[in-house]
């Protein structure tokens, strides 16, 4: 929420249970996880995602606005979303750089509550006196340099309101307020004129078709001629009155609009202009259609890291229409149905919808956004992440809706994978791989458990998707070994379902310029990957060596020199090239490797594939298309912000996608993309794919 409007002066006193570290628990869970502080009083309570306290408070108090005291966050109940503007005071960024300041604070002796704080000077001073002393010593210190900053910031705001960029600002917020309140009487005139206008038309009375009046005529005995009335009438013409009554609502609502939008007076005619308003029409105009596939995400907090694969995957056509046409929920309410002897109807979950209007590109708009809100839980008892795919696919795809809240894909994440639940930032890589290999295991297990109580073609769907899962993105390496004394070769073949790419070492660089001057290729990568790589040390037990002597000989084991080789021997369908931008540097810190690499839209994987698949499979088997990439922006591992440029099969054309918003670029915008995770679709299985 840009202009929140319930963001008032704060008036926090010195005991307030946001300036206390020890009171950031729950008062009546006593939970630390997602504690809110209300800014109108003191309560301090858990978030709608542990136990919904603080919901029960504003509901009980009608105190609107609350911080999160670990993330500081600030969100309104009222308008039911994060604040992101400020008061004019600036409280906000004042208090929130005052519980920075507090966590941020580093001290030698730490308290019962976890907290660490300065040491004395004097060691002849009992514990528990030192304790309460540097306690006070805390509470002086953090009060004292609040009210410093306090008064500093009320000072240069009593300056800056004396000077001219002040005084310009001062009037600029009076007349933004002033406009704001202008238009929200307009806008209130404008419903009251179409509430005026329904009322009318709902009391306006049935009118008699020409039939029925014809026959009414021929009824009468005194009427002997009969009336030859024209067939290219449709309807009967108001009465005078009401014409003018409606010409008169309809001139003011138009009149309305002009004054709300402040557009010029043009020619063209409007639907609800007099005598052409219809009695069956609306005065709010018809839901237009959005393009499909072009839906954005909105981002629950820090959950760019799930929006961005998510449409990633929604945008891979084999992986998209394998769950579209497979919903794993009703196969699970029938294994229920079955063991409990009852019938039981598939649950339909409950949306709701924000607004009615939207754009024809998709995403979320200034004005208005068509948003479907799922719901805060599961829309079944059965949690299952294919469901959940199942339906948000269907969602996305079916050019209703411009924005989705995944909140019933999110909390399924939360209950599934454990180790992303919360609000804390997460890697997009590590999330794909997990999402995957749970999908896997449900499939593996729907299929596997009762199959004697679902139906055939049930059985038989299930099957092929997870076939499908299971070959679209898997490859296989061939891991050659060669020893230097009598040049064995020793193969191993390993199954892979993504190629982790390291940058060569002259690329592991710090400054923005040198990362910007020296761009690294996909191509090198590639080719390090599978470079040959020499064993250090005679460490290696070759067979062949060791083939004379006999098992269980005292002889010692011959060990030789030998070097390695990684190269791709089974090439999958979808290709997915992990960029290893994050290495570690010290003992708990990782820093992002900056550069650029430049990739192109279609890759050759000939080079680095073994000779024996070079040999069988065809020159076009080797040629990737780019379907899609993830970006990373930031400089940390912990931090920063997830995109994804994504290629829309129905459209034919390249969408960015930064969850609610949505924008169509080129394939050279993609391109100069810092990419950390490369889709590359094979372009023989693209166009021959495997069909449910």
């Amino acid at each position: 929420m840009d202009k929140c409007k319930h963001v008032g002066r704060l008036r926090l006193a010195q005991d307030h249970s946001i300036l206390n570290p020890q009171k950031w628990h729950c008062v009546d869970c006593n939970t630390t996880e997602s504690v809110w502080a209300c800014l109108s009083c003191s309560h301090v309570a858990c978030g709608r995602y542990i136990e919904e306290h603080a919901i029960k408070h504003f509901q009980e108090k009608k105190h609107p606005v609350a911080l999160e005291v670990n993330e500081l966050y600030v969100f309104c109940y009222l308008c039911d979303d994060y604040v992101l503007n400020d008061n004019a005071t600036g409280d906000l960024k004042l208090l929130r750089s005052t519980l920075s300041a507090i966590k941020s604070q580093n001290y030698e002796c730490t308290t019962r509550s976890g907290r660490t704080l300065r040491s004395m000077a004097s060691e002849d001073i009992s514990a528990g006196s030192v304790q309460e002393l540097l306690w006070d010593e805390d509470r002086m210190f953090t009060a004292l340099w609040h009210r410093r900053r306090s008064l500093m910031g009320r000072v240069f705001r009593s300056w800056f309101e004396l000077t001219a960029g002040g005084k310009r600002r001062t009037e600029e917020e009076r007349l933004r307020e002033e406009a704001e309140i202008r238009r929200t009487k307009t806008r209130e005139r404008r419903q009251e004129l179409k509430r005026r206008l329904k009322e009318e038309l709902e009391s306006t009375p049935p009118r008699k078709s020409y039939r029925l009046k014809e026959q009414s005529q021929t009824s009468t005995p005194t009427m002997k001629v009969r009336a030859v009335l024209p067939k290219t009438v449709s309807r009967i013409p108001l009465p005078p009155q009401q014409q003018a009554a409606r010409r008169k609502v309809a001139t003011a609502i138009h009149k309305q609009r002009k004054i709300c939008t402040g557009e010029k007076k043009t020619t063209t005619s409007t639907s609800l202009r007099a005598g052409k308003l219809k009695s069956g029409d609306s005065p709010i105009k018809r839901r237009p259609t959005v393009t499909p596939g072009v839906t954005g995400l909105r981002n629950l907090g820090n959950t760019c890291y799930m929006n961005s694969i998510l449409q990633v995957l929604s945008h891979l056509h084999i992986f998209r229409e394998c769950f579209l046409q497979l919903d794993l929920n009703q196969a699970l309410e029938l294994l229920a149905s079955a063991a409990n002897g009852s019938a039981h109807k598939p649950s339909s979950p409950i949306l709701k919808r924000r607004n009615l209007s939207a754009g024809l590109s998709g995403g979320a708009s200034r004005t208005r956004s068509m948003e479907l809100i799922q719901p805060k839980e599961p829309s079944s008892k059965h949690i299952s992440l294919c469901h959940e795919l199942h339906t948000l696919f269907q969602v996305m795809w079916s050019g209703k809706w411009a924005l989705v809240s995944p909140f019933a894909m999110l909390h399924s994440v939360w209950r599934l994978i454990p180790a992303f639940r919360g609000y804390a930032q997460q890697d997009a890589q590590e999330f794909l791989c997990e999402l995957l290999d749970k999908v896997q295991r449900e499939l593996e297990t729907t299929g596997t458990v009762q199959p004697a109580h679902m139906p055939a073609s049930q059985r038989k769907l299930i099957k092929q998707v997870l076939n499908v899962i299971n070959t679209i993105f898997h490859g296989q390496l061939l891991s050659q070994v060669t020893c230097l004394a009598c040049d064995n070769k020793s193969n191993t073949v390993e199954p892979f379902w993504d190629l982790s790419l390291e940058f060569p070492e002259r690329y592991h660089c710090y400054g923005k310029e040198t990362a910007s001057q020296y761009p690294c290729l996909l191509t090198e990568m590639l080719a390090k990957f599978t470079e040959t790589e020499a064993l250090e040390g005679k460490i290696y037990a070759c067979d062949q060596c060791n083939s004379k002597r006999r098992r269980f000989s005292s002889k010692p084991v011959i060990l030789t020199e030998a070097q390695k080789q990684l190269v791709v021997h089974k090439l999958p369908q979808v290709l997915r090239l992990h960029l290893k931008r994050f290495r570690w540097s010290g003992r708990n810190h990782r820093e992002k490797i900056g550069v650029h690499v430049g990739f192109d839209q279609i890759l050759n994987m000939e080079p680095y594939c073994c000779r024996d698949s070079t040999g069988t499979l065809r020159p076009d088997c080797f040629i990737y298309d780019l379907s899609a990439v993830v970006m990373h922006h930031g400089k940390g591992f912990g931090s920063g912000h997830y995109t994804s440029y994504c290629y829309n099969t129905e459209g034919g054309f390249w969408v960015h996608c930064n969850d609610s918003k949505l924008n169509i670029c080129t394939v050279e915008e993609v391109c100069k993309a810092q990419a950390y995770i490369l889709f590359y679709t094979q372009r023989v299985s693209q166009e021959k794919g495997p069909s449910l």
